[in-house]
């Protein structure tokens, strides 16, 4: 790792699988720490065959969440793995788990555990819930989000509740955990001792979801789905609006804040309609609000007339907050995403080309190059060595014994 990254020299030992772990490594991967990837011999992360379209080949979704890690193989069902184990923890910063409750104590690596091995090291851990009744539950992301309230909330008032696209129940967790990883690593620097990190999948669906415990606190009951209007039921424009096209995707969203009458004037003046500034239907947010019907009719008229990126560029070019209803293949192609690195291709040894997102978060002294994601136990032979001191016949030996 280049010394100049954020966290040049921060060694994690990465015991996760799937997306909510997963993202969390990933992210110190980007910001620099130096991930080693544990994984069972037999398979490792069970991402890498889930989704497959080719047998033995790994997975657009594991390859999308493991950029920039290195992987070894590990038994830790063997008492040599559990022992070599042991030692690498002798000398790592951190240690993320995710599995199923009361696996990693099984394996004699709880925290109480680990802390006795090496005082300064960071544990963090992922489950689908927090104490109480539902802690030794399974969770997976749409669990989360049931739980977690995100479902109730998502869709119109006469559907059914719909799982939102992106899954913040996984991406989102593993987000908040590495929050927390770099804030234990700061607080190392004055205690000497690390912590233990948890992170339950419900409890972070819930901290995305606050805008709507605050219209709970407005009215008194649960919040409700608002379908695309504002979630608050205080802003209009919110919402929607269908564009020039004939494609699924054909639609811009359009908002205007509910704090004055700003951005409805420029918004008037970008559509041509100046002649309804100062209208007495629309002079204020909450008579926005009320003739919301009314509203809709104006926008969808400019609108139907326009392409998508036409809407959001006339009206992002009057300082009028909107935007076009890309989907991903858009995303992909999108040259200024390119330029910045938020779309980046890398080369897989076995897929070719692949191309996945990048890190959204830009540091001035801080750049890391997105690299694909490892196979399984490729880098056995080097980290063992730098880790360990062991030579490659010490590693035919191990693999030998189904220890890696």
């Amino acid at each position: 790792m280049a010394q100049s990254t954020a966290l040049a020299g921060i060694k994690v030992l990465d015991l996760t699988q799937f997306e909510a772990g997963t993202s969390c490594t990933e992210a110190l991967a980007w910001l620099g720490a130096d991930i080693i990837k544990v994984e069972n011999p037999d398979g490792g992360d069970q991402g890498r065959s889930a989704s497959t379209d080719q047998s033995g080949v790994d997975s657009p979704y594991f390859m999308l969440l493991n950029a920039n890690k290195r992987s070894i193989t590990l038994n830790l069902r063997t008492s040599r793995g559990r022992e070599l184990f042991t030692e690498m923890l002798k000398k790592a910063d951190i240690m993320i788990e995710n599995f199923a409750p009361g696996t990693i104590e099984r394996l004699g690596f709880g925290f109480d555990a680990v802390h006795e091995i090496n005082p300064r090291v960071i544990y963090a851990q992922i489950k689908g819930f927090g104490p109480g009744p539902y802690e030794n539950y399974v969770s997976f992301d749409m669990i989360a989000q049931s739980a977690g309230g995100s479902l109730s909330l998502t869709g119109t008032p006469e559907t059914e509740p719909l799982k939102p696209g992106p899954t913040i129940g996984d991406t989102g967790t593993g987000l908040h955990c590495a929050i927390g990883v770099l804030a234990a690593l700061h607080q190392r620097q004055q205690t000497g001792k690390g912590q233990r990190i948890q992170v339950a999948m419900q409890d972070a669906v819930i901290n995305f979801s606050r805008i709507a415990f605050a219209r709970q606190a407005l009215s008194g009951e649960a919040a409700v789905r608002s379908g695309n209007r504002s979630a608050l039921g205080t802003t209009a424009p919110s919402g929607l609006y269908p564009c020039k096209g004939d494609g699924l995707n054909d639609y811009c969203f359009i908002y205007t804040s509910r704090a004055g009458n700003r951005h409805w004037d420029r918004l008037l003046k970008a559509i041509g309609r100046e002649d309804l500034i100062g209208d007495e239907r629309f002079n204020s947010p909450q008579k926005r609000w009320a003739n919301h019907d009314e509203v809709d009719r104006l926008l969808t008229e400019f609108t139907r007339s326009r392409t998508k990126r036409e809407v959001m560029q006339t009206l992002g070019d009057a300082g009028v907050p909107a935007g076009a209803v890309y989907d991903t293949l858009e995303l992909t192609e999108d040259q200024a995403l390119q330029d910045r690195e938020m779309i980046v291709t890398v080369d897989h040894p076995e897929r070719g080309k692949f191309t996945l997102p990048g890190w959204p978060v830009k540091m001035s002294d801080s750049h890391v190059d997105v690299d694909r994601s490892p196979l399984l136990g490729e880098h056995n032979t080097e980290v063992y060595a730098e880790w360990l001191d062991l030579t490659p016949d010490d590693l035919e030996d191990l693999k030998s014994q189904d220890i890696i």
